[in-house]
């Protein structure tokens, strides 16, 4: 790793003078500057984030917020950072990883200090406490994820109750008539979680569009918590054919308690679910599902948040639309 040490001795000058050239707060010659930036240049030598906020009073770090609450499926919620991480590379930015509890209180320390130029909030609940903060930090802001009341702020996620309806509307078409949903562990609706209840809006409203009879079911995640709620399903819905599921650790659980319980899938119930692509894919019965845009949607918040760093204007609102794939999890209702 190059240092400051080295940049100065290929320069013929003393350390004190790079961080001069590199901060600019004492005027150094125009001669000295140009085999400062040529030793640099030569040695690849990459100013660290506060050399770099002293040069430009930018620190070129994004803060990502994500309280790890309970509920919340770490492994999926890390493919949104990744996602986010590669892309502020991409654009030379580093990302301050947040995953404490961030009350408007924390938020504020960090947007006071010189670490963060720019912040992406995840986790957003229909009445987020934090909102009001946001829209008048004088850091810009990106939420991956839609608040009840979104003027003024940057937002954008999957459509997430277009999401619950294509998943209805697949199962409508091929005949089902009697539909579950089996959602996110029960604190994630309690805390008003944005697309979980979203999800639920649509999943209920695609249901009454077409008449079906339709249930909600939040659930824990883990094996035993899926032959429960299978159990309870089928006790409550005798002519239950159709399962949406949007809790991805329940997904295979739930497809082997239906199976341990005398259901074939697809032959007795069809399953889809709103999860990523690849788990959805890899099951031991491919399932039907919406996938879940981490990459893209992590990608096009960084995107956002450079624009706006730049004063570019960008769109209050970016929803995805869902991406429907089926597999062999579903098929036609079969009518005894």
């Amino acid at each position: 790793m190059v240092k400051i040490t080295d940049v100065a001795r290929r320069a013929g000058v003393s350390p004190s003078t790079v961080s001069y050239a590199l901060s600019g707060k004492r005027p150094i010659s125009d001669e000295t500057r140009r085999r400062v930036e040529a030793a640099i240049r030569e040695l690849g030598y990459r100013p660290h984030a506060g050399a770099r906020a002293l040069a430009s009073s930018k620190s070129n770090v994004l803060a990502l917020v994500i309280p790890l609450r309970a509920g919340i499926h770490v492994p999926v919620v890390m493919q949104f950072a990744v996602s986010v991480v590669t892309e502020a590379r991409r654009h030379d930015h580093d990302v301050l990883l947040l995953t404490q509890e961030e009350s408007e209180e924390g938020l504020r320390r960090v947007a006071d200090t010189a670490l963060v130029d720019a912040l992406i909030v995840m986790d957003v609940q229909l009445h987020d406490p934090r909102l009001p903060l946001l829209r008048i930090l004088d850091r810009p802001s990106v939420l991956i994820g839609f608040p009840l009341s979104p003027d003024g702020l940057t937002c954008i996620d999957l459509d997430f109750r277009a999401a619950g309806e294509a998943c209805v509307e697949h199962l409508a078409r091929l005949g089902h008539r009697s539909v579950a949903l089996v959602g996110s562990p029960p604190e994630v609706y309690v805390r008003q979680t944005a697309f979980a209840q979203r999800v639920v809006q649509g999943f209920t409203a695609a249901a009454d569009r077409h008449g079906l009879s339709s249930a909600v079911h939040p659930c824990e995640s883990g094996p035993g918590a899926a032959r429960r709620v299978a159990e309870q399903l089928l006790r409550e819905q005798p002519a239950l054919t159709g399962v949406v599921v949007h809790n991805e650790p329940l997904l295979e659980p739930l497809i082997d308690a239906f199976e341990q319980l005398g259901l074939r899938v697809p032959g007795d119930l069809s399953v889809t679910a709103i999860c990523p692509d690849e788990l959805a894919a890899s099951a031991r019965i491919p399932v039907s599902s919406v996938a879940l845009p981490s990459a893209e949607v992590g990608t096009r918040a960084v995107e956002l948040l450079m624009r706006k760093l730049d004063e570019k204007a960008v769109p209050e609102a970016t929803l995805l639309p869902p991406r429907m794939t089926e597999r062999a999890s579903t098929g036609r209702r079969t009518i005894a």
